[in-house]
């Protein structure tokens, strides 16, 4: 026995279809469509949705690494002879199709050639990236239902997203949207992997709408409200749908009535024992399709960074009608300490013509650009409008980031210093443009010369350096002893000289 509910989109769409038959009932036009032509278009273009895209979604599953089963000697004959090994345990081959991994979750096609196919997920279906469980094995299973073993391909925490990669050829990259044309109210559908039931490749659908745009990803369990968020969606990027996202989901496509991809579903909207009335995706755009261009190729995903601390405006100034953020400081060495820059108690009205009404608005459009981008903020200076340009420089990044190391230059690695370094400790106070050591190898010629991890260098011979772009740019044709001159945060004091000799 079926029940009617409100919260079913099966019964919306039907009360949907039902009035608009009374309309047609009721009017005097012979040509308007019936309900059940009305319902039969709507179902076809559910259908052809569904089949243009499921081909290119896939079922991911998870396993721990478990060591090998441990073999006993079995006693054979009238005599006890150990003639054969046995296993002490039977287990199930991951790569049958009916075998239920650790974890579960769903995965599109966005790449594919004669060698490789590449399969976009969430960051987070990756499960712990540290050194101590980074053996955790991934399989893919595709709508032909063939099963293949995965390897993480590249990684962005900060935007929650993660490429693996299959030995699989001829597979079809999904059709990408615009998500910058949703609005509240449009059809979407969801195709996805819920609770392993789709792990024969064959995804699972779901229908709604979009219930709201840019909204802000919940809190994760383990963190406390101090903690600094941990991805730009935190501050306000989600696309909000009633579809029903389960167990599973998680990056999977969310479709348009014309089967391209709007968004990557990612979280549903409550803890596991509460009801979920809502689910969230990333949206696909600019910024997506930036960071997924960049994670195809295996480069770095970096995002802009200001250096400031925001305040959010007094709730008796909003209802005056003030708009904006507050400047509460500034951090030195940043891009907003730089001459002309930003000054405390500076109010912040917009970023790149995009208006500004909290702090997360703020971090969001500065997170979103990238590292070295050229961005205009007005603002208000004891109430006197005023425009500041800035050049971003990159912001650290909460998780493991997978890509494609730049190489070493004799034994050290560098980076942007705000990407790396405690600003709250004014490290960069004095200082001046520099870039900080991440990395010397032991007994590397770098290592000889007294460089360490953490150390700030300002200059290669007299060209000073502000970034690793222009740190390699000074090294270039230098095949010789190399002089740089270091600064270390960890002593207080004027800058030295070091020569690094020839590998």
């Amino acid at each position: 026995m079926s029940r009617f509910s409100l919260r079913c989109p099966r019964c919306l769409a039907g009360l949907y279809v039902a009035a608009l038959g009374l309309a047609a009932v009721g009017s005097s036009s012979a040509q308007e469509p019936t309900a059940l032509q009305f319902a039969i278009q709507t179902e076809k273009l559910l259908v052809s949705a569904i089949a243009s895209a499921e081909k290119s979604v896939v079922a991911i599953g998870r396993d721990g690494f478990r060591e090998p089963v441990a073999r006993v000697p079995v006693p054979v004959g009238p005599g006890g002879d150990l003639r054969r090994l046995r296993p002490r345990v039977a287990r199930p081959n991951p790569e049958d199709l009916d075998y239920v991994h650790d974890e579960f979750a769903t995965g599109v096609v966005v790449d594919s050639n004669d060698s490789r196919t590449l399969i976009l997920t969430n960051y987070h279906v990756l499960g712990d990236l540290s050194k101590e469980n980074e053996r955790s094995r991934f399989y893919v299973t595709t709508i032909e239902r063939k099963k293949y073993v995965a390897k993480i391909h590249a990684a962005d925490p900060y935007n929650d997203l993660a490429i693996l990669r299959i030995s699989a050829t001829g597979l079809k990259p999904i059709k990408m949207g615009d998500a910058s044309k949703m609005k509240k109210g449009r059809f979407v559908i969801a195709l996805g992997n819920p609770y392993a039931i789709a792990r024969d490749g064959q995804a699972s659908a779901s229908f709604g709408i979009v219930a709201n745009i840019a909204r802000k990803a919940g809190s994760f369990p383990e963190e406390s409200p101090k903690k600094k968020k941990p991805t730009l969606h935190h501050y306000g990027t989600l696309i909000q749908t009633d579809v029903k996202l389960m167990l599973g989901t998680s990056g999977g496509p969310l479709l348009n009535l014309q089967g391209e991809m709007i968004g990557l579903t990612t979280a549903a909207a409550a803890l596991v024992g509460y009801e979920k009335s809502s689910g969230y995706a990333i949206p696909v755009n600019d910024t997506f399709r930036r960071v997924l261009a960049l994670l195809k190729k295996r480069d770095e995903v970096k995002f802009g960074f200001l250096g400031i601390s925001p305040a959010n405006l007094s709730p008796a100034k909003i209802r005056d009608g003030a708009q904006g953020i507050r400047v509460d400081g500034v951090v030195f060495g940043t891009p907003a300490a730089k001459s002309n820059g930003l000054k405390a108690e500076d109010i912040i009205t917009h970023v790149a013509g995009q208006p500004v009404y909290e702090s997360d608005d703020l971090i969001r459009e500065i997170s979103k650009r990238p590292v070295d981008s050229v961005v205009t903020i007005d603002v208000l200076r004891r109430d006197a409008p005023r425009r500041v340009t800035v050049r971003l420089t990159k912001a650290p990044v909460i998780g493991r980031k997978i890509y494609n190391r730049p190489p070493s230059w004799r034994g050290l690695r560098v980076d942007y210093p705000t990407a790396v370094i405690r600003l709250t400790d004014s490290s960069l106070g004095g200082v001046g443009p520099c870039v900080a050591i991440t990395e010397v190898e032991r007994d590397s010629p770098a290592w000889q010369a007294g460089l360490r991890e953490g150390m700030l260098i300002t200059a290669v011979d007299k060209a000073k350096v502000d970034s690793p772009s222009r740190f390699r740019s000074a090294l270039a044709n230098k095949p010789g002893a190399v002089k740089v001159q270091i600064s270390d945060p960890q002593r207080r004091g004027p800058g030295r000289s070091v020569t690094v000799r020839a590998e």
